[in-house]
């Protein structure tokens, strides 16, 4: 029967070991709620035998990592992240796109797909640079239909810097605009992101347009799932606590936060492991370093230990903030207070 069954074409996606055990785990609940009412004496769901519903480890997209995708075809995780300089190329590119504003909205203050496709306006205050997350839209099979966010934490306001403010200004002026043109054919769904007569996307449709977006210019391949995982690390390398990411992201619990979004860039983790190891006093230098010391002695030109400070932290061992080369580098940097869908 399980032959069969694996032969069978599937009706809908497939989801992902983790999901799975969310499935049976509500099953079996709910099949323990019948027993005690009664209603069945036994329980089929706790003796069905699922492969552990581990999370995959976030990915940042490293040159290594590239080259190796662009060799085999193979992407190290089912999670990859872009850099700071991959999200501004996208960006960058997609700037004219009718759809820029919600991937800005998404790569800068990690919304998931269904929340931004279901933003209203009257939960969005720009004047103030909030945002309410109150309702996403959900797809089931190809129709899509309008819920309250997953959790109660999913249910969240957030806070906009100056440019994405601006990026939904210039959006929402477009938007008053289509709405003219199409006179009384607009349809009028209140939504913050919509097709060109008004009506609301359909969030298959948006991850289409995402894909077509980034293959047109050779970047290596992300879900736009993926761009929340890339606001978490922004925030991250920015200074932003796990408890500040968890609130951005609506997470109900710290651990999937900490466990899954938590990627650090290159850039800032090897600045920290500079600081970290200017941490311990030592008496004598290490070989590698003692040879450029006694030259520059020599030379009088540098003091002694005025060479253990790296390009990339201060003096004080503080890291340095990570610099991008894209028009869209100065918003990484913004203060933050601002797998799947599930997370």
């Amino acid at each position: 029967m399980k032959a069969g069954i694996a032969e069978m074409e599937p009706y809908r996606r497939i989801v992902g070991p983790a999901t799975r055990q969310r499935v049976r785990s509500t099953l079996r609940a709910a099949h323990n709620a019948a027993i005690a009412q009664q209603l069945i004496t036994f329980n089929p769901a706790a003796h069905v035998e699922l492969e552990a519903g581990k999370r995959p480890k976030a990915l940042v997209w490293t040159e290594e990592r590239i080259l190796h995708w662009k060799r085999t075809g193979e992407k190290p995780s089912s999670v990859m992240v872009w850099t700071p300089e991959h999200t501004g190329l996208f960006l960058d590119h997609a700037a004219e796109d009718r759809l820029y504003a919600l991937f800005h909205l998404i790569a800068f203050r990690g919304l998931r797909r269904g929340e931004a496709c279901g933003q209203k306006w009257t939960d969005t205050n720009l004047d103030a640079g909030l945002i309410t997350v109150a309702k996403q839209l959900v797809v089931d099979g190809w129709e899509v239909y309008e819920d309250d966010p997953k959790t109660d934490a999913g249910a969240r306001t957030i806070a906009l810097d100056s440019a994405t403010v601006l990026v939904l200004k210039r959006h929402r002026a477009q938007q008053d605009k289509d709405r003219k043109e199409w006179e009384n054919a607009w349809v009028e769904t209140g939504r913050v992101f919509t097709k060109e007569n008004g009506e609301m996307l359909h969030p298959a449709n948006v991850i289409r347009r995402f894909i077509e977006l980034y293959e047109e210019i050779d970047l290596p391949p992300v879900r736009l799932h993926d761009l929340r995982h890339g606001a978490a690390t922004l925030a991250h390398a920015a200074g932003a606590d796990l408890k500040d990411i968890q609130e951005m992201l609506g997470h109900s619990s710290i651990t999937i936060t900490a466990d899954t979004y938590t990627s650090l860039l290159p850039e800032a983790d090897l600045a920290i492991a500079e600081a970290a190891a200017r941490l311990v006093p030592r008496a004598r230098t290490t070989a590698e370093n003692a040879a450029p010391k006694a030259e520059s002695e020599a030379d009088g030109a540098e003091k002694p230990g005025s060479g253990s400070v790296p390009n990339d932290a201060d003096a004080s061992g503080d890291i340095r903030q990570i610099n991008s080369p894209s028009a869209h580098a100065p918003l990484t940097q913004t203060a933050p207070n601002e797998a799947s869908e599930a997370e």
